[in-house]
């Protein structure tokens, strides 16, 4: 008798398995889908924001911690809990990315000298018209108080979540560009 409970239930097991595959690959149809939809009026929203975004860096660019214009490049992002920039090898929360964008672009740059992307990396990718990855390889060129002249060719995720009709910044990623050794 064990040894059919054994059976019955890895039985029951196998049906249980054939379903959560049968049910994942109706997941996969659906995800391609929304992967394939472009939402080409929310592409357009990103890429005004983003444009925004750099107006406001360049604009603010050594006009102080609290200045007009750093207040308008905060105003971009959706801070709370769920907030995580990477930058530098390191994690920063909602304080700590407001603190390094004002410091950064209000304090410690004369001027951005160029803010754009290398010619054909920006993406925008929408997700159910909602959500969307906006990604570049960055060609900035800054006059830093300190430093100079200095070139910052980072890749970089900006994610954004459309809230009360506005595209606002979740989660920020910042890589330096490898350059292999010679």
């Amino acid at each position: 008798m064990s040894h059919l409970k054994f059976w019955s239930k890895g039985y029951v097991g196998i049906k249980i398995l054939f379903l959560l595959a049968g049910l994942s690959s109706t997941n996969l149809v659906a995800a391609n889908s929304v992967i394939d939809q472009t939402y080409p009026q929310a592409q357009a929203e990103v890429l005004e924001v983003f444009g925004a975004i750099a107006e406001s860096i360049r604009y603010g660019a050594g006009g102080g911690y609290d200045g007009e214009y750093m207040d308008q490049l905060i105003s971009f992002h959706a801070y709370g809990d769920k907030f995580v920039e990477f930058n530098g090898g390191q994690s920063f929360d909602s304080a700590g990315n407001e603190a390094n964008e004002r410091q950064l672009f209000g304090e410690d740059i004369n001027e951005v000298i160029q803010f754009a992307a290398i010619e054909g990396t920006l993406k925008v990718a929408v997700y159910y018209g909602n959500v969307a990855n906006l990604t570049f390889t960055s060609d900035f060129i800054l006059d830093h108080k300190e430093y100079g002249e200095i070139t910052v060719n980072n890749l970089i995720t900006l994610l954004f979540v459309k809230t009360k009709g506005k595209w606002k910044m979740v989660h920020e990623h910042h890589s330096p560009v490898y350059v292999p050794s010679l």
